[in-house]
């Protein structure tokens, strides 16, 4: 990914979108909003590739993360009305997307509405904790270990563009 293609990607889906961030949020430069996040889901080009074809088929409107992994980046939560840039494997923007919801719940509480909502698999709970317990494990940034006790932060999205 460069800095030219999220500059490139995000002055077109603004335009497209009309898209204005929180403010506060994003700072302006010489009068324009600065690109928001970009990233990709997963923790390989794979699943980047898997999941950015799940948001764009309209099947993925859920995420979720692990509130420690959030703390140990010292990272700031999601917040209603932010924006960010999903990339695919390869690091190219693909879609802009808007927060439309966040909560924090123990792992344990993730209810089947936000496994579906995920788009993943089956789509069920069963298949969501499966997948995620495996991802909290293996790809955490802290070192609090799993535990089914663990604050997870679910947040919903919609696409903004491409539409």
């Amino acid at each position: 990914m460069t800095a030219e293609q999220i500059d490139a990607f995000w002055s077109v889906a603004r335009h497209q979108t009309r898209a204005n961030p929180v403010p506060g949020y994003l700072g302006t430069y010489a009068g324009e909003a600065l690109a928001p996040p970009a990233w990709a889901f997963g923790a390989t080009e794979q699943q980047a590739d898997e999941l950015i074809a799940l948001v764009l088929d309209g099947t993925k409107t859920a995420t979720a993360g692990a509130l420690w992994d959030y703390e140990q980046g010292d990272e700031q939560l999601p917040r209603v009305g932010d924006l960010a840039i999903l990339l695919d494997g390869s690091e190219h923007p693909r879609a802009l997307v808007e927060v439309m919801q966040v909560d924090e719940v123990p792992f344990e509480d993730v209810d089947a509405e936000h496994a579906y909502l995920e788009g993943e698999g089956d789509r069920s709970l069963e298949h969501w904790r499966t997948v995620h317990e495996r991802f909290f494990t293996d790809h955490a940034t802290h070192d609090r270990g799993f535990s089914t006790t663990m604050p997870v932060v679910l947040e919903r999205f919609r696409v903004l563009y491409p539409r």
